[in-house]
């Protein structure tokens, strides 16, 4: 213990600063249980309402636009959000790392790396419905590669998930130390094995945290599906078709005035927020892992 501190430690606290200091935590909890409140709700809705549409074929079956009888599940829309965002996952993280590469390897802080980064959060904070609307007035009503397609779809996701991929990371390969470049650049190793040899896989725990999250971004996202894939009820594995997804069900479900239909969409509800949850729950064991190496 320093000089200091031992001198702090035998300073006495005056009575105003240990009620200052308990006014304080008294309202950092408060707030934190009103924040928590909300959280909490949705949860306990969701488990609640949606919990009891898991039975049966809910997974295994597609919807069939009944009105009368069972309205089916949600196969389509679960496998169509896979393939969704799994298309936009291959276009946005690859782009994104690139980005982020030129940015901390080779732009740094040169006048068109800052003026990159100024549009890279410009994009980070623009709505996803414009993303969508700028998707359907390019492709869509150009009548590129037919109308509502899937494939439409998961441009409009990547380019809501490439500003998040972008800035995580660049942070992640800021993180990885200098030595390590200066070393590899003195033993005769070219920029770009330096790179690929040596900053990547230092960085993979922290990029595949990012990526993840991004992910989970676009897994939920209903507005930019609106407006380039249409929906479909049944299941179909080509992206050059429409497609279901899981935000356009739970859309469709809760308009329709059958209690079993917007059960159904409950159920598709709790599933998208669990797969989120799982994608988030890995994106924390990855940064844990990327921390404690």
């Amino acid at each position: 213990m320093s000089a200091a501190e031992r001198i702090q430690a035998l300073a006495p606290v005056s009575g105003r600063r240990r009620y200052t200091d308990t006014m304080m935590r008294g309202l950092l909890l408060a707030a934190t249980i009103v924040a928590l409140i909300p959280l909490v709700l949705v949860i306990y809705y969701l488990i609640k309402r949606g919990v009891g549409s898991w039975g049966g074929s809910f997974f295994t079956s597609d919807p069939n636009g009944n009105f009368f009888g069972n309205p089916g599940g949600i196969r389509s829309a679960l496998l169509g959000s896979l393939e969704i965002v799994g298309l936009a996952t291959l276009i946005a993280i690859p782009i994104g790392v690139g980005v982020a590469l030129y940015l901390t390897e080779y732009g740094k802080q040169s006048l068109f790396a800052n003026v990159v980064r100024y549009f890279v959060d410009v994009m980070t904070g623009v709505p996803s419905i414009v993303f969508g609307l700028f998707i359907f007035i390019v492709l869509v009503l150009a009548h590129v590669g037919g109308n509502f397609t899937a494939w439409k779809g998961s441009v409009a996701l990547s380019l809501l998930m490439l500003p998040i991929v972008v800035r995580s990371a660049e942070v992640v390969l800021l993180l990885v130390p200098s030595e390590l470049r200066e070393a590899a650049l003195a033993l005769g190793a070219p920029r770009w094995r330096v790179v690929f040899r040596v900053v990547l896989p230092t960085a993979l725990p922290g990029l595949v945290t990012g990526s993840l999250l991004a992910i989970a971004r676009g897994m939920g996202e209903t507005a930019p599906l609106l407006f380039t894939t249409a929906g479909a009820f049944g299941l179909t594995f080509s992206l050059s078709q429409q497609m279901n997804a899981l935000p356009l069900q739970i859309y469709n479900d809760i308009l329709s005035p059958r209690n079993v239909v917007v059960d159904r969409a409950w159920g598709a509800a709790l599933a998208l927020v669990t797969l989120v949850l799982i994608l988030n729950v890995v994106a924390r064991v990855a940064s844990q892992r990327s921390r404690m190496a």
